[in-house]
């Protein structure tokens, strides 16, 4: 097990790599820089990463495993699809606020991933596509959303309306993160509900008109 001093410089590696790579991006900077500027030795450096490849990784992997985590416990934890849906929007819209630096570094240089390291991410992407496309047949099935609505079209589509938020988002914007994620929630749960799903006591706190309601009283 490691200590709490090796995490320590574990995350202090990726912190000051994520400055970097940012700065001067991902072939600008050596692993010799990321030593220095770290604080750390190469010794640091290769105890916990086996390449800047495997870095570049792992960056990725601290969002997509959270976003996985949180949308298998989702499926676990909660009985309707309509509350499953509400809670892996809100987790997928918080990773831009917690990770928003992994996401803007991965996405600017992904393309210098090797083989082993891309096919591992696009199994985790996978779940997490096949969680989100299960969710909505589901929903389907037990007459909570539109039965007339192709479900990989429509998991498709929420993936890419919420992902397209790294893009603009900004920690000291006009909105929280939190107040974003209840956006897309409505947003989203609009589209996919039956007109008698919208009026299920359930689903309405999930309503942002119900929401300004509460919040005005």
């Amino acid at each position: 097990m490691r200590s709490d001093g090796l995490t320590e410089l574990k995350e202090k590696i990726i912190e000051t790599s994520l400055n970097l790579f940012e700065q001067h991006g991902y072939h600008g900077v050596s692993v010799n820089e990321i030593v220095k500027e770290s604080g750390t030795s190469k010794g640091g450096f290769y105890h916990h990463f086996s390449s800047k490849d495997e870095l570049l990784f792992v960056i990725h992997d601290y969002f997509i495993s959270y976003v996985l985590t949180k949308a298998q416990e989702a499926t676990s934890e909660s009985i309707h699809p309509s509350e499953k849906m509400q809670k892996i929007i809100l987790s997928f819209v918080k990773v831009f606020d917690l990770y928003k630096p992994h996401i803007s570094v991965f996405y600017q240089e992904s393309i210098y991933l090797k083989p082993p390291y891309v096919e591992a991410i696009k199994n985790k992407r996978h779940k997490y596509k096949e969680i989100v496309f299960s969710v909505i047949q589901e929903g389907i099935e037990k007459g909570e959303f539109r039965s007339e609505l192709p479900v990989e079209i429509t998991g498709m589509s929420i993936l890419g309306l919420v992902n397209w938020t790294y893009k603009w988002y900004k920690l000291d914007g006009e909105k929280s993160i939190e107040e974003i994620g209840q956006i897309y929630v409505d947003l989203i749960l609009q589209g996919l509900l039956t007109e008698n799903m919208k009026n299920d006591p359930r689903i309405q706190p999930f309503l942002l008109k119900n929401q300004i309601a509460i919040n005005r009283k």
